[in-house]
């Protein structure tokens, strides 16, 4: 049987399967098709939470005696949006001028894409890597985020599984390939403000409470002053308010509620815990100022609502994997990448908890646009890169 060691090939095979969050679509049986021919023993769990779709999940191991390197990634895909708009058909994998169509194109099905292919170059080259490699792949990165990546390292973990280190394959590079490898992320954390307020007629103020007025407040307090102005290996943390909403169609009514939605990027000066009591307190500080509510004795009645689970920040120093993966890109492509923690968050986040963890894969200039794609000589640039990696990583002893 022909081993998968043509990216292009492989990506091909994954593109043509419509696997739009929570959808499979047949991506995790293509990757099993794949995998098995290498040596990979492929479990697919199903994880499940009231509330939430189901989600099939893959994890493939190649065992050997040594460490134990991780790759991990996703096969589902955003929605396509207006189909119509696309020059060529997001599930075909269609190549024109160089490029390859198609939705997951570079986030992320083709950074997997590469890295099968470079285990399977490995592997007919040189017999194997002295040491364990495994998949965990999800279906669930692009949504909720619950029943995929999460879960399926506690299943992995439970089952006495361990690794040394991690590379997942999100789209790293801003502009071209070799530009950046991720070696942390910023916490996150999302959250609502609502103020209740007394609904009147616009003419008689004085017979209402505006809430939109005591928003006003508690936003300024949100967006200013800064939080702070970043760290050695991070950005600044940065507040965004991301929604405001009253709900009121008409324009001589003055409202009863009014909420701001927002979510919050925090570097390293603060944990979850930490930057939430500083929410609390600017907010509790500003209900009582009157810029915005003058005449009104009573303070802004406001409360407010965490959203989902916080992403904490870290920052991996493995010296190893990451020197090993600098490396790998200058001898490939003759630049050293930039160390980054820039970006929103990844999965990156969950495995973090268990080894530690870079990313790095293909340029993402296009991801989840309309006209998603690769260049094919990327493809083949980022496998070499890969496979680089797991020579020298693992060292050239074989199994």
């Amino acid at each position: 049987m022909k081993l998968p060691t043509d990216p292009a090939r492989n990506l091909a095979a994954l593109i043509r399967c419509p696997s739009v969050t929570p959808a499979e679509g047949g991506a995790l049986q293509a990757l099993e098709v794949m995998l098995k021919p290498l040596g990979f023993s492929v479990e697919r769990p199903v994880f499940a939470e009231s509330g939430t779709p189901d989600i099939e999940n893959l994890y493939a191991r190649r065992s050997g005696n040594g460490p134990h390197l991780m790759f991990a990634g996703h096969t589902d895909v955003v929605p396509v949006g207006d189909e119509a708009a696309w020059t060529h058909p997001p599930f075909a994998a269609d190549v024109a001028n160089g490029e390859m169509y198609g939705r997951g194109a570079v986030d992320m099905k083709g950074g997997i894409a590469c890295f099968i292919a470079a285990v399977a170059r490995h592997i007919d080259k040189n017999g194997g890597p002295k040491g364990s490699v495994s998949l965990l792949i999800t279906g669930d990165e692009e949504g909720p985020a619950i029943n995929g990546t999460t879960k399926l390292l506690d299943w992995a973990a439970a089952k006495g599984e361990k690794w040394d280190a991690s590379i997942v394959g999100e789209p790293t590079n801003p502009d071209t390939l070799g530009d950046m490898i991720k070696i942390g992320r910023r916490g996150s954390l999302s959250g609502s403000v609502i103020v209740n307020g007394r609904q009147g007629h616009a003419a008689y103020p004085q017979l209402a409470d505006n809430p939109v007025r005591g928003l006003m407040s508690l936003v300024d307090a949100l967006l200013h002053p800064v939080f702070d102005k970043g760290t050695k290996d991070f950005q600044p943390t940065n507040l965004e308010v991301t929604s405001i909403d009253v709900g009121n169609p008409a324009t001589n009514v003055i409202p009863a509620k009014a909420t701001a939605t927002f979510n919050i990027r925090f570097n390293d000066t603060w944990d979850a815990e930490t930057i939430q009591a500083e929410i609390h307190n600017r907010l509790d500080q500003a209900a009582g100022r009157k810029k915005y509510r003058p005449g009104k004795k009573t303070p802004v009645d406001y409360e407010l609502v965490w959203r989902d689970r916080p992403s904490h920040v870290f920052l991996t120093r493995d010296d190893k994997l990451i020197g090993t993966l600098s490396a790998s890109v200058a001898a490939v492509v003759g630049k050293t990448p930039a160390l980054s923690t820039s970006g929103g968050t990844s999965d990156a986040r969950f495995i973090k908890d268990y080894c530690p963890v870079v990313e790095f894969g293909l340029v993402g200039k296009s991801m989840h646009m309309v006209d998603e794609r690769v260049a094919l000589a990327d493809l083949e640039t980022l496998t070499q890169i890969y496979e680089r990696f797991i020579e020298d990583w693992f060292g050239q002893d074989l199994a």
